[in-house]
């Protein structure tokens, strides 16, 4: 790879929202540092996309690129975009949000507070995010910087709410998302696999996004849960698998993963069409005796499902 153009890529994977993606461009406008490109990832949208990119590219101060691609799904436009960004650090930046005028000076002045020599152990920055009532997204972190890995935030502190910052670019083209899963992926499995190699995070209470909720987000009921069966397991199979000796710390969590394990597992086994699940089998000792006690729990969520026409 050659060498970064860029401190930042803002990477905006998108998929018809032409009538949103201008927040992200004003918001673009008014950045105090300059030292970014915004890469657009067009996951095949059917709407005016191209031609408001268009009209952006001939007057934008800062370099827009365009990509096009077939519509494969948000995961795979990430993938292309983590591979053609010519930046040091990927922002990625929803297709619906913004961010505030000094989000990336305030990402650049974190990273820039690591000691040089420590920062080969750290994967970036990230930061919270607000409404745009300016009421803070979930749980602030323990305290102003704490650096920790993604897994030690969730499992010890329990911080919840969406959160936002910069990644190194080198880093994220290591762990792909698996594109041979279809539909949603859960953004844990790379987060917590970068984690697990030993990449720490510098957090930081300040804000820097501002968060629009998606109405076709996940928790949408049946149809998600139809259409995002694999990846609703590989939720459950990521925490199982991988990070059961931080059970002590939110036993009710792995309960409640090992009979969704079950629950999806058995929608897939059913669906009746081809799945992630032998590439995906769960091997630990300790989490399949847990799946075990929970197995009634997770049988009548099946049956649930299927009474509901869920499965």
């Amino acid at each position: 790879m050659s060498a970064p153009r860029f401190t930042f890529t803002v990477l905006t994977p998108t998929y018809n929202r032409a009538g949103t993606l201008h927040r992200v461009y004003e918001s673009l406008l008014t950045q105090t540092c300059r030292d970014f490109e915004w890469l657009i990832v067009d996951d095949g949208s059917t709407d005016r996309t191209h031609e408001a990119v268009q009209a952006w590219q001939a007057q934008a101060p800062f370099p827009i690129r365009y990509i096009w691609q077939k519509n494969q799904h948000k995961k795979t436009a990430f993938n292309r975009g983590v591979r053609e960004a010519q930046g040091e650090f990927i922002v990625a930046l929803d297709s619906d949000d913004e961010i505030p005028a000094d989000s990336l000076d305030i990402l650049k002045e974190a990273w820039d507070s690591i000691a040089p020599a420590q920062r080969e152990h750290y994967v970036g920055v990230t930061g919270l995010c607000a409404r745009p009532d300016g009421a803070i997204v979930g749980d602030k972190f323990p305290q102003d910087v704490y650096d920790a890995t993604s897994v030690d935030l969730y499992f010890r502190h329990r911080v919840r709410g969406e959160k936002f910052g910069t990644m190194r670019t080198d880093v994220l083209r290591r762990f792909p998302f698996p594109e041979n899963v279809a539909g949603f992926v859960p953004e844990s499995l790379i987060w917590w696999a970068i984690a697990r190699a030993g990449y720490q995070s510098r957090f930081i209470n300040r804000v820097v996004r501002i968060y629009h909720p998606n109405p076709e987000g996940i928790s949408q009921g049946a149809v998600s849960v139809r259409s995002n069966a694999q990846g609703l397991y590989l939720l459950a199979w990521n925490i199982l698998e991988h990070h059961m000796e931080w059970f002590r710390f939110r036993p009710k969590e792995f309960l409640m993963a090992a009979a969704r394990f079950t629950r999806f597992r058995l929608d897939l086994k059913h669906s009746g069409v081809a799945t992630a699940l032998k590439d995906y089998p769960l091997r630990n000792v300790a989490a399949r005796v847990l799946v075990g006690v929970m197995y009634p729990v997770g049988y009548a969520l099946y049956r649930r499902d299927q009474r509901r026409g869920v499965a």
